[in-house]
């Protein structure tokens, strides 16, 4: 197909290094190429898959065609790697201008990065005129933690009688209140409501922290924003600051903050220069801070309003796909109108599998993946995404069950959660007393008890005969001597009993116990903990749970954890947040049930139901060429109040009511799979009769 003729509004003929653009890409490439009017703000709302990166890459490679300097281009993105890769495109499509461009910006862009990398080299150079030492140091999270832990114990929080927020909780409070420009209040109440009784020790605590590091001359991540927003309040400094750059270009402006966005409009007031990028129906890092207002509202900032460009034409999912992700998008309250299409034509459509339980959907999962490997589909090319974390448990199982690798994005693995490991490490221990790795970690779970008294304990019970540990009789502290007790009389219990499932129900009774004090997020972890519980349910007895989950994992890291190293092919596990921006042919997403998409945790108001509803969006546009949505009839839950253990029956997700099942095919798992053998069973029967049939000729 040619490319489409250049769009009439183009003040000049249509450059030939922007053949390859469609007509809104090229309309957005070539916006303000003056320096009247025309120069003015610029919104371009790009849905999934339809060439943003492509988009402005052009868009700058033709400023800089037009005359642009690229030391007045300030290019900010959410990630360095994002940086780079736009530095690289505009680099290659500057060579296609002429020898001059590509020579122009052979050295790259001076102000393309993060925003918080170009705040820390723009204060540095406006320190003395802000009051801030040039030579300021930047803390990492870490630091930052740290200080805010020496402050906390200097104002003795840390000596309450009521449990105070460790560090790490506080400085995400106060992390989230200078995102967001919101009251300490409304930080409290809406994400973090079980502190809201230490609102005013928690401000005597910021202000201490803001005084401390102000003592030091220190910034930390947070600060980088702040004081560039406090910076460019001055009018004097904003106009100085806005006027450095010709041109500002933002992309995924749907992730910024409230401060991001007040520092933009500071800089660029009528928005001469300015172009943002982003789509409001993948806004879904609002815990981040992020605020969807900004893109929303951004053309209402400028008179006149901010010009629009809408990019809908969808590179990467086939029809059927983008049919059903426009139904469930096109619920949304408030949002810019657009309907993603394709010429990417096939007859399959999204399919809904409906199947009987947890167990039942890691299975179908499984047996899914497997299939379209057979085919010719690689195990790479193939995603299993969710809501949380947890969700991927026991498909995780049954993963390393069948010995299919795979790789997890967004968060820890299952097995390798430091809640999980603590409580795998006194059921091991307690099954195998001379097992010291097992029985280090568990011992300092009390109260009291630290590596040193540990390690005497270990060596203790090694010295003993076998069956004569006596661990109630271990040195341990006074003040630990109530504690100890009852672990020690418990693992004693376990070691002697033969019941299972039991056992774990028992040791996670005790730990739920004990999570309040040891982490912060201990109702979060609970739900791992129950999750533990119900998959050794499965197995018949201790041994087989404990031999079947032993593992020898690579280290985790936050964004990715499990990748194989010997394995040169590997299916992707990852959260929903995680696989934004990411895509793959195939595409299964787990619990699509009301209770996970939504989240139970995200239905108190209507903003956060929105936002569950663009993630469900951002799952489906994932997606190449086959989409399975996985609904679960029911799941087991543990220790409800009264009602004792018991399974829930679980509903289709509210955000595909019946009037959406059109796009969609419908199966049930297992008798989707029974009559597809059935079928072939069939067709290999007609063969081998046609084979009879000739052979009586032979």
């Amino acid at each position: 197909m040619h490319p489409p003729s250049c769009p009439p509004a183009a003040p000049t003929a249509c450059p030939t290094y922007l053949d390859t653009l469609n007509d809104a890409q090229r309309s957005a490439a070539l916006h303000g190429i003056g320096t009247g009017a025309e120069d003015g703000p610029l919104l371009v709302i790009a849905g999934a898959g339809s060439g943003k990166t492509n988009t402005l890459a052009h868009r700058v490679a033709h400023l800089l065609a037009q005359g642009a300097d690229p030391g007045r281009i300030l290019l900010l993105t959410f990630s360095r790697r994002a940086a780079d890769e736009m530095t690289r495109r505009v680099q290659r499509i500057a060579a296609k201008v002429s020898p001059r461009h590509a020579r122009l910006v052979s050295g790259g862009f001076p102000w393309a990065g993060t925003f918080h990398s170009v705040g820390a080299r723009l204060l540095r150079e406006f320190a003395g005129r802000i009051s801030l030492d040039p030579a300021f140091t930047i803390h990492d999270r870490e630091d930052s933690a740290d200080l805010m832990n020496l402050v906390r114990h200097e104002l003795r929080l840390s000596a309450k009688g009521k449990r105070f927020p460790l560090k790490g909780t506080c400085l995400a409070i106060y992390s989230a209140a200078v995102n967001t420009r919101a009251p300490l209040t409304e930080v409290l109440l809406g994400s973090f409501p079980w502190y809201a009784g230490w609102e005013g020790d928690l401000k005597a605590l910021f202000r201490a922290y803001v005084k401390a590091k102000q003592a030091q001359q220190v910034l930390d991540y947070d600060d980088l924003l702040l004081y560039w927003s406090q910076m460019v309040s001055e009018p004097a400094l904003a106009r100085e600051v806005g006027e450095r750059f010709s041109h500002v270009l933002v992309d995924e402006y749907q992730d910024t903050n409230r401060l991001q966005a007040a520092i933009l409009l500071a800089m660029k007031p009528d928005g001469r220069g300015l172009t943002v990028v982003g789509d409001d129906a993948q806004s879904i890092y609002s815990f981040r801070g992020a605020d969807i207002r900004n893109i929303l509202d951004f053309p209402g900032h400028f008179d006149p309003p901010a010009r629009q460009v809408t990019l809908d034409r969808n590179y990467r999912s086939t029809q059927p796909i983008l049919a059903a992700a426009n139904a469930v998008i096109d619920q949304a309250r408030e949002r810019y109108c657009k309907n993603l299409w394709t010429d990417r034509i096939s007859a399959a459509r999204p399919r809904l599998v409906s199947i009987r339980d947890e167990a039942d959907q890691a299975a179908c999962v499984v047996e899914q993946v497997l299939a379209r490997r057979e085919e010719g589909l690689k195990l790479k090319q193939q995603a299993v995404l969710f809501r949380a974390a947890q969700h991927s448990a026991r498909l995780e199982i049954e993963l390393t069950r069948r010995h299919i690798p795979f790789v997890k994005f967004g968060g820890l693995k299952f097995l390798e959660a430091a809640h999980i490991k603590d409580l795998l490490a006194v059921l091991r221990w307690a099954q195998n007393p001379r097992d010291r790795v097992s029985g280090f970690r568990a011992i300092q779970l009390l109260p009291g008890v630290g590596p040193k008294i540990a390690g005497r304990i270990l060596d203790n019970v090694q010295a003993a005969p076998p069956g004569c540990a006596l661990l109630p009789e271990q040195p341990v502290p006074d003040a630990a001597r109530p504690g100890w007790m009852a672990f020690a009389g418990m693992v004693e219990q376990l070691a002697a009993s033969t019941a299972w499932p039991a056992p774990l129900e028992h040791i996670a009774n005790w730990y739920e116990t004990r999570m309040e004090s040891l982490y912060d997020d201990h109702e979060v972890r609970k739900a791992d903990i129950q999750q533990l519980t119900r998959i050794a349910a499965t197995y018949p007895s201790r041994e087989r749970f404990l031999t079947e989950l032993t593992l020898d994992p690579p280290d985790a890291t936050s964004d990715e954890s499990g990748k194989p190293l010997l394995d040169e092919d590997y299916l992707i596990l990852s959260t929903i947040h995680s696989a934004k921006g990411r895509e793959w042919p195939a595409v299964s997403i787990l619990n699509t049930v009301d209770g996970c998409l939504p989240s139970d945790l995200a239905t108190g108001s209507e903003r956060e139901i929105e936002e569950e509803m663009r993630l469900l969006y951002v799952a489906m546009t994932r997606a190449r060429d086959h989409l399975d949505l996985l609904i679960p009839q029911r799941f087991y839950v543990s220790g409800q109040s009264a009602t004792g253990d018991r399974h829930v029956y679980a509903s289709r997700s509210r955000f595909i009511p019946n009037r959406l099942l059109p796009h969609f095919e419908q199966i049930t798992w297992p008798e989707a799979e029974i009559q597809t053998a059935a079928r072939n069973e069939t067709r290999q029967a007609a063969v081998d009769l046609a084979a009879k049939m000739r052979a009586m000729w032979d």
